[in-house]
């Protein structure tokens, strides 16, 4: 995980970097997970790179150090420990998991509803980074979890290939939703209703999965 220590381009760094750089161990929440990552602060080609990268997505980034003389910092956040809920069955973790990317999308609509005639660089560094984290969700179910409860239970074949073809059919909404927040001027309202298509898509495949798959994996 990557954060950027911009302060919107103030003279000083924040305050949260200045911490870091006192103590690297910090505590990361990622949706239902929590864990423990050390903070390493990038240098040289390696954070000219990354940085530059930002500012492809969004033009506030090179904005931001415009505004200042300090080198605005970027920081590697690397896991060292933790995962998924403690004391929750299989079952209820992917259900805490669906639930995060609903809540996720549920506040990406809220804020685009309230944006004005552009997207901020932080709506668009949100939604992003949910594209990408469904993204990782669904790869790992179709590579770890599918492909055990295929060999385990074959009856359940015909749920896992809808799942895996409702899988493909919403990483090209994804891909069509990152389009068109990456597009110079993207009009807040063509993003919402491309937000809303992945919306409305989503919930039909998160409801379907958790009733058919929970009560067999936590029966497992």
């Amino acid at each position: 995980m990557l954060v950027i220590a911009s302060a919107s381009g103030s003279a000083d760094h924040p305050h949260w970097y200045t911490n870091l750089l006192a103590d690297p161990l910090v505590q990361v929440e990622d949706g239902v997970f929590t864990y423990e990552a050390r903070a390493t602060v990038l240098t040289g080609a390696e954070r000219d790179e990354i940085y530059a990268r930002a500012v492809e997505d969004d033009s506030e980034w090179a904005d931001y150090q415009a505004k200042t003389d300090r080198v605005i910092p970027v920081v590697a956040l690397e896991q060292v420990s933790g995962g998924p809920p403690n004391g929750a069955t299989f079952g209820e973790a992917l259900k805490r998991i669906h639930g995060a990317f609903r809540r996720e999308l549920a506040l990406i609509r809220t804020e685009i509803a309230k944006s004005g005639p552009r997207l901020g660089a932080q709506l668009r560094v949100n939604c992003l980074t949910m594209c990408h984290g469904l993204h990782i969700h669904h790869t790992h179910e179709d590579q770890g979890m599918f492909t055990a409860l295929e060999a385990g239970r074959p009856e359940l074949a015909p749920v896992l290939e809808r799942l895996r073809a409702e899988h493909e059919k919403i990483a090209l909404l994804l891909a069509h939703l990152q389009q068109v927040i990456s597009t110079v001027g993207a009009d807040p309202r063509v993003v919402l209703a491309e937000v809303e298509r992945l919306t409305e898509e989503l919930e039909r495949h998160l409801d379907y999965e958790e009733e058919q798959l929970i009560p067999v994996i936590d029966g497992v």
